[in-house]
């Protein structure tokens, strides 16, 4: 039986189902984890002081992995606990390159996501369901021009996101990418959008720094995942768990593929490993 010290959890397809709730067993599994001591951390790709309200909640949630491992913060003491940020000439960098595309693109900096105005007009036309459409319209902080605001604001970004209509368009660029900007770290979190941040910012690289922080062995740590964001988190936990409803090319890369999110997969993953 594996001595689980800390649980990280990706959220949209891993912790949430397909009708974004956390279910009633996984959440009872959750509970019985925390009351044994160990921490459940959730690992994303939004800001960490974003999290959708059922998540926000939990009372046992005092670490979150934000920006795809940009940030870690502990929510009780307020502190930034890892921070990997690109510099914001190289951020206007990549968007001048994301103009020839067809794509509208955003960023994370300082705590808020912000789009040009005309880009967030155009948000109904890129976003693949209604959850995304609700969430990118109210979290996205209109400015005239994004690599002007970027540019004055001389601050870091913590994360560059273009999103497509084209789904060949964007599986095609999503395999250049990473050539082309072979200095930060190129992945996806949803269907249709490719994520840009700094090289040492992924969700793998923050679960090490938190678990080092905590005075945990990273190979008493647990992931779990769906995307292709989660998959340097899956290799750098001692047990990486895939979901399911994973597609082939995560759920090779885990050490365990449980049921999927709508099953109650996290919960059924840990009762397998005697964690609960």
């Amino acid at each position: 039986m594996p001595d689980i010290k800390l649980i990280a959890l990706d959220l949209d397809g891993t912790l949430l189902n397909r009708d974004k709730v956390i279910t009633n067993d996984t959440l009872h599994a959750l509970e019985k984890a925390a009351d044994q001591g160990i921490r459940i951390v959730p690992a994303t790709g939004r800001l960490s002081g974003a999290l959708p309200s059922q998540v926000d909640a939990l009372p046992f949630v005092r670490y979150v992995i934000g920006v795809n491992g940009a940030e870690v913060r502990d929510r009780a003491e307020n502190e930034l606990l890892y921070s990997a940020k690109i510099e914001p000439a190289r951020a206007t960098e990549i968007m001048t390159f994301l103009d020839g595309l067809p794509v509208i693109y955003d960023c994370y900096m300082d705590g808020k996501a912000w789009i040009s105005q005309n880009m967030k007009l155009m948000i109904p036309d890129y976003a693949p369901d209604e959850h995304y459409l609700r969430m990118w319209q109210t979290l996205r902080q209109p400015v005239p021009d994004l690599k002007d605001w970027v540019t004055e604001n001389g601050h870091g970004v913590q994360k560059v996101q273009c999103l497509f209509r084209e789904m060949d368009e964007r599986k095609r660029w999503l395999d250049r990418l990473p050539d082309i900007f072979s200095d930060v770290t190129v992945t996806s979190s949803v269907v249709n959008n490719i994520e840009f941040t700094h090289r040492d910012a992924d969700k793998g690289k923050a679960l090490t720094a938190l678990a080092a922080a905590l005075n945990i062995p990273v190979g008493q740590t647990m992931a779990f995942g769906d995307d292709l964001n989660d998959v340097p988190m899956l290799k750098a936990a001692g047990i990486g768990v895939s979901m399911a409803n994973a597609k082939e090319e995560i759920r090779s890369q885990a050490d365990y593929v449980t049921l999927s999110c709508n099953e109650d997969g996290i919960a059924r993953a840990l009762e397998h490993f005697g964690v609960i």
